[in-house]
């Protein structure tokens, strides 16, 4: 399936939930399949923290560059675009297309930088249904996500209860654990004692922070994969013929996370990712309606379907229950898969038969 990316450009002022006026803004996004003559059959697919628009699909001069939920998305797959017309996008903020921090500040002619302001996925969802608009989508047939991206699901069904029938929430969260922010305040903090972050002006001196990129994403890594799956992949493995007795490769571990690392370092923008990560902290529906979820998704209409990971130990089993319980507590028809799978959070990227068997009876169920 050879795709394009396209843009869409919109010069009225997006308010954003700190306050902040974004003047004007653009939305890489990309479609697949075609929309029917009801526009009843469009899918929005929201993407995770280190992901972009570019979905499923190749591009014609990028044959290698294969979309990152490709096995999902596709003719005769579980979100079968002979039937549903998708859409990838790239949400504000980001560094893939989207107006972001590397984007030029139209007040100053230069990049935003550290003047980027913090935006939140309240403010992203809000910017997808300009997108829609746009489109000419009044109401989707599914918003869906993993992880970062089920954040968006969710509060499409909050946001806007009457533009999405379904929402398809995957190794989802409904607000971050304690732990979970620590880590991404540690990640936070490798980038921002960097020498070359500058306050988030590094683009001025033309320099990238790469060491605080490099062990930000080492971190997730980390936190992305199960104990067990870890063992099975690495286990104690060394890269040498005995230990080195110093602080150079030794394990097969050390040398994934160090490529990992060294690879996110060339492409992603660290203003970025201090963004994102804020961006997770601060999601919580519940948090106007004194902690209870239950009363949040009160105004919900679509209909769920809530998929987890038992290895998933950053976004556990159990906080998928917890959304699965408030939504019962409101009488939406919820349909929850509970897998026992061994990658960990990545899980949800991952080709599973019983998965992959769920997505595609669910989104052959949906009337179009």
């Amino acid at each position: 399936m050879i795709v394009a990316p396209q843009m869409a450009r919109f010069t009225e002022p997006l308010k954003l939930q700190s306050g902040a006026l974004l003047p004007e803004f653009e939305i890489a996004y990309e479609t697949y399949g075609k929309l029917n003559a009801a526009r009843s059959n469009a899918v929005l697919v929201c993407h995770a923290l280190n992901a972009s628009h570019h979905v499923a699909g190749t591009y014609a001069n990028e044959p290698q560059n294969v979309g990152w939920w490709d096995n999902m998305v596709g003719p005769g797959k579980p979100l079968d675009t002979d039937r549903f017309f998708v859409i990838g996008n790239n949400y504000i903020g980001s560094c893939f297309g989207s107006t972001g921090p590397t984007s030029t500040n139209p007040a100053t002619g230069k990049p935003w930088g550290a003047d980027f302001p913090l935006v939140t996925v309240e403010d992203w969802v809000a910017a997808q249904a300009r997108l829609a608009d746009h489109l000419g989508i009044e109401r989707f047939a599914a918003v869906m996500g993993g992880s970062l991206g089920a954040m968006q699901a969710l509060q499409w069904a909050l946001s806007y209860p009457a533009r999405v029938r379904n929402s398809i929430v995957i190794a989802a969260t409904p607000r971050l654990s304690a732990q979970n922010i620590a880590f991404n305040e540690v990640a936070r903090q490798a980038i921002m004692t960097d020498p070359d972050f500058h306050g988030g002006h590094y683009y001025d001196k033309g320099v990238v922070p790469r060491r605080g990129l490099r062990i930000a994403r080492m971190i997730g890594h980390i936190t992305y994969l199960s104990d067990d799956a870890m063992m099975e992949k690495f286990g104690r493995v060394l890269r040498r013929v005995a230990p080195g007795f110093d602080f150079d490769i030794d394990f097969e571990i050390e040398s994934y996370l160090r490529h990992q690392g060294d690879k996110f370092s060339t492409y992603f923008d660290a203003n970025t990712y201090l963004r994102i990560t804020k961006a997770l902290d601060y999601y919580d529906p519940a948090a106007l309606f004194g902690g209870d979820l239950s009363k949040a998704f009160a105004r919900a209409q679509a209909d769920f379907l809530v998929v987890s990971f038992t290895s998933d130990w950053r976004f556990s089993s159990a906080r998928s229950r917890e959304i699965v319980r408030a939504l019962l507590d409101n009488r939406r028809v919820v349909s929850y898969l509970e897998i026992d799978a061994p990658q960990g959070h990545d899980a949800f990227l991952m080709d599973d038969p019983r998965y992959f068997g769920a997505l595609r009876a669910y989104f052959g169920n949906i009337a179009l």
